[in-house]
C-alpha cells in the first residue's frame, strides 16, 4: 500500500540504531548530530503468527507476509520550523510518512553525548513537539488569508472552513498538536491537503537500558506523564538489545538470546506491530497450495476494496468474496472442511473485511 512510519528524534537517541534492528538496512550510525542525512528506507515484515499456522496447514509452495515501509529521517534541533540545521529536509521527509514514530532518549550514558547536554526525555519531546507545531501554524496561516475575505463576505462553506483554521490556529499557539485540537467534526476536505505534521498519529519508543526495557526507569515515568493525555502509544525498546539480536544468525540463537534476557520476543516485533495498529491497518489472507499471503487493507474496508488491493480489476468487476475465519480454519483444517461445516460465508459489495479473514473473490472483467 506504500505507506511508511519515520522514525524521528534529536540527535543521538538512537534512530539509525533501532532502524538498522529493524530493517537490516545498516543506516550508517554514528556519535555525532545529522549522521542520518538521506532518509533511508526499509520494508518491514510485520510479525504474524497467523501466516505461519496457515502455511503449516497448507504447506504451500510460497510464503508471501505483509510488510510496512519504515523511514529514519534526520535528526531535528531547535529552529527546524525555520530551516535550522536539515530542518526543512527534515520537515519536508516527515509530511510525506503517514505516522510517525518519536525515539527519545531514556538512558544515561556518559559516552553518548546529548545535543542538549542532558538526559531530560519531556523537553526532548517537548521540542520537536514545537518545531513541528510552528510549522503547522505557518500553513494554517498562510490557507487562512486565503478564505478570510471570502468567510466574510457570507460565503457559508468558507466561513466554516475558516472557523476551522481559527480553531487549528488558535490550539497550536496554545502548544497543542492538531490531532488533539477538537474541530467540532472532521476536517473539511478543503484542508486535508495541509497535510498537517502534528496530525499524524504518534507512537513514543522510549530507548532505555537493558535493566529498564521491561519495566522502565524515572525517565519512562516522566515522559508518560507528560502524555498522558494525547492517547499515545508507549513502547519500552533498547536499541542495544535489538541490535545484538539483529546480529545473530538463526531464530534457536535469538530465541536463546531472549531467553537469557528475560523477554519473550524482541522489541522491534512490537515496535512493527504498533506502527501497523497506528496506522489503522489490518490483514486478510488469501491461501492455496501455490501460495499464502498476507494482505494490507485499512480497517474498514470492504470486500472490493480488499479486492482491489491484490489488482484494481479484481475491484472493478468484484461479484462477491468466500470468507472463512481464521479461527474456523484452525480448527477444520482446510476449504472444504470450512464449506461442510458451514464456515464458508458468501459475502458480498458492502461486507466489510475483519481481522484475519481468509478471502476468496470472485469477478468478472
Amino acid at each position: 500500500m506504500g505507506l511508511q512510519c519515520g522514525i524521528v528524534g534529536l540527535p543521538n537517541v538512537g534512530k539509525s540504531t533501532l532502524f538498522n534492528a529493524l530493517s537490516n538496512a545498516k543506516a550508517q550510525s554514528a556519535n555525532y548530530p545529522f549522521c542520518t542525512i538521506e532518509p533511508n528506507v526499509g520494508v518491514i515484515t510485520v510479525p504474524d503468527s497467523r501466516i505461519n499456522q496457515l502455511a503449516e496447514i497448507i504447506q504451500p509452495q510460497k510464503v508471501v507476509p505483509t510488510t510496512v515501509e519504515i523511514v529514519d529521517i534526520a535528526g531535528l534541533v531547535k529552529g527546524a520550523s525555520k530551516g535550522e540545521g536539515l530542518g526543512n529536509q527534515f520537515l519536508g521527509n516527515i509530511r510525506n510518512t503517514d505516522a510517525i514514530i518519536h525515539v527519545i532518549r531514556c538512558f544515561e550514558d556518559d559516552n553518548i553525548v546529548h545535543v542538549d547536554g542532558s538526559v531530560n526525555p519531556v523537553r526532548d519531546k517537548e521540542i520537536i513537539d514545537i518545531e513541528l507545531q510552528l510549522k503547522d501554524l505557518e500553513s494554517v496561516e498562510k490557507r487562512m488569508a486565503k478564505y478570510q475575505r471570502a468567510a466574510g463576505s457570507g460565503d457559508k462553506e468558507a466561513k466554516t472552513i475558516y472557523e476551522q483554521l481559527t480553531l487549528l490556529k488558535n490550539g497550536l499557539e496554545s502548544g497543542k498538536s492538531a490531532r488533539a485540537i477538537d474541530l467540532g467534526g472532521d476536517l473539511h476536505d478543503d484542508l486535508k491537503d495541509l497535510n498537517l505534521l502534528t496530525a499524524k498519529p504518534v507512537l513514543y519508543a522510549c530507548n532505555v537500558d537493558e535493566k529498564s526495557v521491561k519495566t522502565g526507569n524515572k525517565h519512562t515515568a516522566a515522559l508518560m506523564e507528560a502524555v498522558k493525555d494525547e492517547k499515545a502509544e508507549v513502547l519500552f525498546i533498547s536499541a542495544a538489545i535489538e541490535a545484538d539480536i539483529a546480529q545473530l544468525d538463526s531464530y534457536e540463537d535469538r530465541q536463546m538470546f531472549l531467553e537469557d534476557m528475560g523477554l519473550e520476543e524482541p522489541g522491534v516485533n512490537l515496535l512493527i506491530q504498533s506502527a501497523y495498529r497506528l496506522l489503522n491497518l489490518i490483514t486478510y489472507f488469501t491461501a492455496g497450495v501455490k501460495e499464502v499471503r498476507a494482505w494490507t487493507i485499512h480497517r474498514g474496508d470492504t470486500a472490493p476494496q480488499a479486492a482491489g488491493v491484490i489488482h484494481t480489476d479484481f475491484e472493478k468487476g468484484f461479484i462477491r468474496a468466500e470468507v472463512i475465519k481464521f479461527n474456523d480454519y484452525m480448527k477444520y483444517r482446510s476449504e472444504s472442511a470450512c464449506r461442510d461445516a458451514g464456515k464458508l460465508g458468501i459475502e458480498g459489495k458492502t461486507y466489510v473485511v475483519e481481522d484475519g479473514d481468509i478471502m476468496h473473490f470472485l469477478f468478472n472483467v
